[in-house]
């Protein structure tokens, strides 16, 4: 597919000549030093968090239950960019009737993000399937990991519905390895690292985005890679692009969502400087 824009061609030339001079240059960085050599550069420090889950000193903070972050990290897509309608209560922000899905005013390419979100407790039983409690976490605006109601236990009714479609699903595309799902009511955590796709200078794919998924510490996709733009009932494609938003959705369901927060990564191999 040819790129649109002469300008965007050259955007991604660059973009890519950078890449390959960077992969080049880290070779002759490996060549260069000897095994341990205590002239090599460090990598520069930032502070850990101190519980886990918690943001790093060099993340991005996306919501911290106020209205705040909130305010000024999001808009609606519904209002045309304009203030965010959902409800902020107790440290989470919940999808409100007709409130529309909310998107990062903020494009973001490679990234480490961290989302928790939480079905209600109370789910009427006779609510199944894709209805049951459904949302998603959109990457660069195109990637969709499903949020949805999918515990089970010998207790409790499974909700059944396809494979790619349950929690922390790649929408349409990719179960799960593991069904890791929490009960209703209480908070899912996903943590996820995201690799961009690239495109040459004519707009053709020569690499797939790839992800790897952490749905309440464990590993549900492992480097997997992404085989398009998430669709319904249409097999995924690809389309270029350089960056794009992180995307909640409202698709009817009260869910909540607290302590977002995002780190830009680099490409790799890259140098130290």
């Amino acid at each position: 597919m040819k790129m649109k824009s002469k300008s965007m061609k050259v955007v991604v030339g660059l973009l890519l000549a950078t890449l390959i001079l960077s992969a080049s240059s880290y070779a002759e960085d490996v060549e260069k030093y000897d095994v341990h050599d205590k002239g090599r550069k460090n990598p520069p420090v930032i502070t850990p968090p101190k519980q886990v889950g918690q943001p790093p000193s060099d993340a991005i903070v996306l919501f911290d239950g106020s209205k705040d972050t909130l305010d000024s990290q999001w808009v609606s897509e519904r209002k045309e960019g304009g203030n965010v309608p959902w409800k902020i209560e107790n440290g989470y922000m919940e999808v409100t009737p007709k409130g529309g899905g909310i998107r990062t005013k903020k494009e973001f390419g490679n990234c480490q993000l961290h989302v928790e979100w939480r079905t209600p407790e109370d789910i009427d039983p006779k609510i199944t399937d894709q209805k049951r409690c459904n949302s998603g976490v959109f990457l660069m605006d195109r990637y969709e990991v499903q949020v949805l109601d999918s515990y089970t236990d010998d207790n409790y009714k499974t909700n059944r519905t396809y494979a790619d479609g349950q929690a922390s699903a790649l929408y349409g595309q990719h179960p799960p390895i593991v069904n890791a799902c929490r009960k209703p009511g209480e908070w899912q955590i996903y943590d996820i690292s995201f690799l961009k796709p690239l495109f040459d200078e004519d707009g053709k794919l020569i690499r797939k985005a790839r992800i790897t998924v952490m749905l309440n510490g464990v590993v549900v996709h492992n480097n997997l890679e992404i085989e398009g733009t998430t669709h319904h009932k249409r097999k995924a494609s690809y389309q270029p692009h350089e960056k794009g938003h992180i995307r909640l959705q409202d698709h009817g369901n009260p869910i909540r969502f607290r302590n977002i927060w995002i780190r830009e990564l680099p490409e790799q191999p890259y140098l130290i400087k």
